[in-house]
């Protein structure tokens, strides 16, 4: 299969490697691949012409963060504070979710997600094996984590998540699309010795961590009263920083915090739009980007969100910290489109499968339309990208070399079941009528 993309503006790596420039070229993807620009690679083959008039060509976005089967829970625990929201509410109603319901719940966060350009996410949730069928037959790229709690390696409950995990790896190892880590959920619901145990099993298996760490205000101050030091002090001393780490959230950090996470290489993901509404503040991105952390960004899940568009998140991203700092140099557009695509890619370890438009990595693309009003002038168009664009500019979406979206049209999807399914979900928990 050769896709040739003719004629189109592009964001592409500037030559400094620092930022991007946008520039017109032709793309040849052949296979799975970013084969040539403006170059035939030998021995491609053209079945499918997309014309760039008028359109502009990006990475596939990258959301970092998410819990894709609570898009069930989708606007019925908002206006609440994060313990409420979390303990009241999400928790209850994941004890009611079958293996089926994640399933259908996750289908519907991937028609979003790629309807909104995304390409590649990674999740924390509680049904591994459901959410990869949802992967697989949708054609979007993913990294999935089963969340873990659990008081120390003595614990049955605690043991059998971790089972249950490996499971899962193992049942969908090989996949060209999927790969995995292991999630504890949080220091909060973690003991050390589990931490430890799951740390030594990250490193066996050879996957990276996956950690919810100073999310909220009470979760540091707690920490500090009965621990004496911050969460993420607490998680570093486990060993659990010695693995490829991500860690959402970040909201509450000392400059000891950040030099830990500099130090140990721990990428921040940040999720502004459900920091703010959960009532958390602001995680310090600038002064963790100062201190050298890679920082990208995610959704975090719909029942805290409520969206899953990227571009959302990138606008919050790059305006939030201008208007928390009084300093409107704070986050610049380039930078946000840089946590969107290859930040995310770095810290979920496919920095050599996606995250730029280069020869060799996988064709995971997205086309947005930009003969629209809020296009034009086009005077600039990365910062078009922060400031202007929204999830519905997206036109044409290729992951591994596969159109799972033409023209706004899903090729993968069946959405009216899904709608559907999700529905009836609904119902059966209480949420609609």
């Amino acid at each position: 299969m050769g896709i040739y993309i003719k004629d189109i503006l592009c964001a592409m790596p500037a030559g400094d490697g620092k930022g991007y420039s946008i520039e017109t070229h032709s793309i040849y993807v052949n296979k799975d691949k970013i084969a040539g620009i403006d170059e035939i690679p030998v021995g491609f083959t053209m079945t499918n012409m997309i014309d760039g008039k008028n359109k502009l060509l990006i990475p596939g976005l990258i959301n970092s963060h998410a819990h894709n089967y609570m898009t069930l829970f989708r606007n019925s625990a908002d206006d609440l504070g994060f313990d409420d929201w979390l303990f009241k509410h999400i928790l209850p109603l994941e004890d009611k979710l079958t293996g089926e319901d994640s399933y259908w719940g996750s289908l519907l966060a991937i028609i979003e997600m790629i309807k909104s350009g995304t390409t590649s996410f990674c999740d924390m949730h509680i049904f591994i094996n459901e959410t990869s069928r949802a992967v697989d037959v949708s054609g979007i790229r993913a990294v999935l984590s089963r969340g873990l709690v659990g008081d120390d390696r003595k614990d049955p409950e605690a043991l059998r998540r971790v089972r249950e995990a490996k499971e899962d790896m193992e049942l969908w190892k090989g996949h060209e699309r999927m790969t995995f880590m292991l999630a504890p959920h949080a220091p909060y619901t973690c003991g050390e010795d589990y931490l430890r145990y799951i740390s030594e099993e990250a490193k066996t298996l050879g996957v990276g961590i996956n950690i919810h760490l100073s999310e909220s205000k009470k979760e540091f101050e707690d920490m500090m009263a009965s621990k004496k030091c911050t969460p993420t002090e607490y998680v570093n001393a486990t060993g659990l920083f010695d693995n490829r780490t991500i860690a959402a959230h970040c909201v509450q950090m000392t400059e000891n915090d950040m030099q830990i996470l500099a130090e140990k290489k721990v990428s921040v993901v940040s999720n502004p739009v459900s920091n703010m509404k959960l009532g958390n503040g602001f995680a310090p991105v600038p002064k963790m980007m100062n201190h050298g952390i890679n920082v990208c960004l995610g959704t975090d899940g719909p029942a805290s969100n409520n969206s899953l568009s990227m571009f959302h998140e990138m606008n919050h991203a790059a305006l939030i910290h201008k208007g928390a700092t009084l300093d409107a140099k704070a986050i610049t557009a380039p930078q946000v489109l840089a946590m969107a695509t290859k930040n995310g890619a770095s810290a979920l370890g496919l920095e050599n499968i996606t995250g730029e438009i280069k020869v060799g990595l996988r064709a995971d693309l997205t086309v947005l339309d930009i003969n629209k009003e809020h296009f034009m002038p086009r005077t600039n168009l990365l910062s078009a990208l922060a400031y202007s664009t929204t999830g519905s500019d997206v036109d044409t979406v290729i992951v591994d070399g596969n159109v799972l979206m033409y023209k706004k049209e899903l090729k993968t999807i069946d959405e009216e079941h899904v709608y559907y399914a999700a529905n009836k979900i609904a119902k059966r928990l209480g949420l609609s009528r």
